[in-house]
């Protein structure tokens, strides 16, 4: 008699939209590893100054845009609490912008592999929002030093206990980052030119987003701001931090559905794309 073949692998064509197989990503956690792992070697082996990059970047920015929005745009006071704001603005904005960046792109840099080697396709996207982790951790760490400088030089700053709401924001930030992502990288198999415009679209979003700028300091178009899904998370940073800004509760529930709304949006539009992008990329 001869014995019954048991499959360790079976990779099926013809899956429901909705079947993630959240199981098989876990079994190849690993995998998100080496990703990690190889987004950042690679990223900055051949660099004169290395991770020094992950502070040069948002302290230049936050030089550049202090300059150009506290003492000639007078739109803060000029003081050290708003050298802080701009600085934490730009620790966050930089993890999402690198992510959102990143994740859009997914499908076309990395075609070659897709074509060559099974795996669950919703681990390079996740790769790079934990990869960028690393990043905007060790760039909160330059927030932190100047912020704890602040607060033994009494420098008008004040902590509040939404400063332990962090992690929450962080997690939302990447989900936004990833769904938004996710998105896009599936519409950029198809229609190329995506990809520009996203870029351009992003540095425009900043700008739409309490980054740089006050929410009060919108005027009119504050309404409108506080509809912009991020808003709030940058709001509670800054309260949490400072003890300045205009957020209230209700802002992060509205914040908290519309990126869950986004992510599961774009996981199932990923998903329904990944099984055919080959033919169009």
């Amino acid at each position: 008699m001869s014995k019954q073949t048991t499959w360790t692998e079976v990779i099926e064509s013809n899956q429901s939209l909705f079947s993630l197989n959240i199981k098989e990503i876990w079994k190849y956690r690993d995998l998100v590893y080496m990703f990690v792992k190889r987004d950042f070697v690679t990223f900055y082996k051949q660099t004169i100054l290395g991770p020094l990059w992950f502070l040069i970047q948002p302290l230049l920015s936050s030089i550049m845009f202090y300059f150009v929005f506290v003492i000639m745009a007078k739109t803060q006071t000029k003081d050290y609490s708003s050298f802080l704001f701009i600085l934490s603005g730009q620790v966050i904005w930089s993890y999402f912008s690198d992510s959102l960046n990143k994740v859009s792109t997914v499908f076309t840099t990395n075609a070659n592999m897709f074509g060559k080697v099974y795996f669950p396709r919703l681990v390079l996207p996740i790769s790079i929002t934990f990869s960028g982790l690393i990043k905007f951790g060790v760039q909160f760490l330059i927030f932190a030093a100047f912020l704890l400088y602040g607060i033994l030089t009494n420098k008008n700053v004040t902590l509040t206990y939404w400063a332990f709401a962090l992690p929450y924001l962080i997690v939302l930030m990447g989900m936004f980052a990833l769904g938004l992502g996710m998105i896009f990288s599936s519409l950029t198999t198809k229609y190329k030119d995506l990809t520009f415009l996203l870029t351009f679209a992003i540095s425009l979003y900043m700008y739409a987003t309490p980054v740089v700028m006050p929410l009060e300091k919108f005027g009119e178009f504050r309404y409108i701001i506080e509809l912009n899904p991020i808003t709030a998370i940058f709001e509670c940073v800054h309260e949490g931090f400072l003890g300045k800004s205009n957020f209230e509760p209700i802002m992060l529930v509205y914040s908290t559905i519309s990126i869950v709304v986004i992510f599961c949006l774009g996981t199932l539009i990923f998903n329904k794309v990944e099984k055919g992008f080959m033919d169009t990329v």
